[in-house]
């Protein structure tokens, strides 16, 4: 049978944003790791773990990726495959961190309805800025995360630390994949985890933002069965 695969969703994404490609996979156990209860990365990569079977592939966009990096650090002998979707290997710059700090504490203050509106945009290729039902689904992500996991998330993103020094150590298969039109985690900065990861394929996704796997999900379902189905 082929490994199990663990799914990670980005920051204020659920199991909708791999909907695609959890009915592509359907043949294969699947798992939808929860991300929402801990604020700090090492944390939830642990409770991860606890949970996930004893090896499986691992599937992780943004947010996720820097779990799955955490996870190749604590367990990388139970990682079959990975594949990092539109993340970033770097520390926050001091900015990003302040964008954080001033979204949480807009939630605290002003409360969180504004907020995925906000963030809407940057997650999406700019053709799509308007596009009402993917705005739906990436809202509704949103509402159903909730305020205090946003915080929570929030906080483990701003200390997070830089994995690139880590990269090296992946022995594992691993495919590296990024929106050309990604604006949060560009296509350099996905070149720069392939360029640090032994053995890694690059493979940019033309017309999508960040979340890829909803944005151009027959591309993105078509280049992940073909990475795991690869011996």
């Amino acid at each position: 049978m082929d490994d199990p695969i663990l799914f990670i969703p980005g920051l204020l994404c659920t199991e909708q944003l791999f909907a695609p490609q959890i009915v592509a996979f359907a043949d294969r156990p699947i798992m939808v790791a929860d991300h929402r209860q801990h604020d700090s990365i090492s944390a939830i990569a642990a409770s991860i773990l606890e949970q996930a079977p004893a090896r499986f592939s691992l599937i992780a966009l943004s947010m996720g990726g820097y779990i799955a990096m955490e996870i190749m650090r604590k367990a990388p002998e139970r990682v079959a495959k990975l594949a990092l979707l539109d993340t970033n290997a770097r520390a926050d710059r001091p900015e990003q961190a302040d964008r954080r700090r001033f979204l949480i504490d807009l939630t605290r203050k002003k409360g969180f309805g504004k907020v995925p509106h906000l963030l809407y945009p940057g997650f999406v290729h700019e053709r799509r800025e308007e596009d009402e039902d993917l705005k739906a689904i990436v809202v509704d992500m949103a509402v159903e995360t909730g305020p205090e996991a946003f915080i929570r998330q929030q906080t483990a993103l701003i200390d997070r630390i830089d994995a690139r020094p880590h990269l090296g150590e992946i022995a594992c298969p691993t495919l590296v994949l990024v929106g050309d039109g990604d604006r949060l985690t560009p296509v350099d900065v996905s070149r720069e985890i392939h360029e640090h990861i032994p053995g890694s394929d690059l493979v940019v996704v033309a017309g999508s933002g960040h979340l890829s796997p909803l944005e151009e999900p027959e591309a993105v379902t078509g280049i992940l069965r073909e990475f795991l189905n690869r011996r």
